[in-house]
């Protein structure tokens, strides 16, 4: 079988070498001519899967998406044609859980405050949301949810209002599909009134799509409202970012808060299964033994860890401060934030770092967090 993946989709070509031989493509620039004659098409969020890149190909059999997010795919089109499609929900939900807590930490750090004394607004409760109010909860945050979907169907969590969350939480943290139409569209969710109403000294942080905030009013507002600190980790208009805002932005990233390795072979591994199903072939585990061991793998705790402390336990996995830096010296160049995000191979999630810890204390809560062998 021919099969067409994006180059930046890790260990797809060891995953995959059992069904067909693997061509990786430039997945942004993706075009017909070269999916002519295809039988499988692995893609993530930057390729739009539509009738014009399908215009030469009469032989697809499957499409996968190694993202949460189907926002880029046609999928009436693929149900007409008959084609199957498999995307990967959850795939990086705890790099994204993971990272939203570690960048509250970086700005608890900046601010010379704590994230215990703040009630944090997850908006969206699906499975990136709710790994983020997972972090919180093990270190006893205290959280809101906010998600009209989730509440319609019958979920039995409490859940508020956005304006609500606006109005008494001093985080907000955004976790939605990008959606123009149902029951609350999230196309320009947090608009310019909306942004104007966030409390003194309020944090937002940004981790699902660029266009749920309006990124001019974002602008605007920010010009008047120092106190606000940002994280944004997506863009409108990428991978061309706003440059105006980037300065305005206290912790800036190019679409990367999913990108753990332990993420990225989990989607990866979730597509081979989808078509193993399509060919009725035997789904094999391929996640174990991909992974490295990481450089950090064991460290021993002689004391219950304070907020410092805990922020330097995460930066061993995975130190933000390095992709903001990055993210800064780069995005403005020709190709630079899709650069940015191909060569991002580093990021582990909390699971990498067994912790042991000494007597007279208990760390139970690093294990609810994610660390590996807390309780040992």
């Amino acid at each position: 079988m021919k099969i067409i993946a994006d180059e930046n989709m890790p260990y797809v070509e060891q995953v995959f070498a059992d069904i067909g031989e693997v061509s990786l493509v430039n997945g942004r620039q993706l075009s017909a001519e070269q999916l002519e004659g295809a039988d499988v098409l692995l893609v993530r969020s930057v390729t739009q899967v539509n009738a014009q890149l399908l215009a030469h190909n009469d032989s697809l059999k499957f499409v996968g998406s190694a993202t949460i997010g189907t926002d880029h795919i046609d999928a009436q089109l693929l149900a007409q044609k008959g084609i199957p499609f498999s995307n990967a929900p959850g795939c990086n939900a705890i790099a994204v859980g993971e990272y939203a807590f570690i960048a509250m930490l970086e700005l608890a750090a900046m601010t010379g405050s704590s994230l215990k004394q703040r009630t944090v607004g997850i908006v969206g409760a699906g499975n990136t949301g709710s790994q983020v109010a997972r972090c919180l909860e093990a270190y006893g945050v205290k959280t809101l949810l906010c998600d009209p979907v989730q509440a319609a169907s019958g979920d039995s969590r409490e859940f508020h209002t956005l304006d609500e969350l606006i109005a008494s939480c001093d985080v907000i943290s955004l976790h939605v599909p990008l959606t123009k139409g149902g029951i609350e569209p999230t196309w320009y969710l947090l608009d310019e009134a909306r942004l104007s109403a966030l409390k003194p000294d309020a944090w937002l942080l940004n981790c699902c799509r660029g266009e749920v905030i309006d990124n001019r009013a974002l602008f605007r507002v920010k010009q008047q409202r120092a106190d606000l600190k940002l994280v944004l980790d997506v863009w409108e208009g990428e991978p061309n970012p706003m440059p105006e805002l980037v300065p305005l932005v206290d912790i800036a990233t190019p679409h990367i808060a999913g990108y753990s390795l332990e993420g990225k072979a989990r989607g990866t591994t979730m597509l081979h299964s989808a078509l193993s199903q399509v060919l009725n072939i035997e789904p094999e585990n391929k996640l174990d033994g991909l992974l490295p061991v990481h450089v950090f793998s064991r460290i021993k705790l002689e004391n219950q860890p304070d907020e410092g402390a805990l922020l330097q336990l995460c930066r061993l996995i995975y130190d933000l401060r390095d992709d903001d830096r990055k993210f800064r010296a780069n995005y403005a160049l020709a190709g630079g934030f899709d650069q940015l995000r191909k060569n991002h191979t580093h990021r582990r999630e909390f699971s990498a770092l067994a912790l042991v810890k000494g007597s007279g204390f208990e760390v139970d809560w690093l294990t609810k967090l994610g660390f590996s062998g807390a309780s040992l």
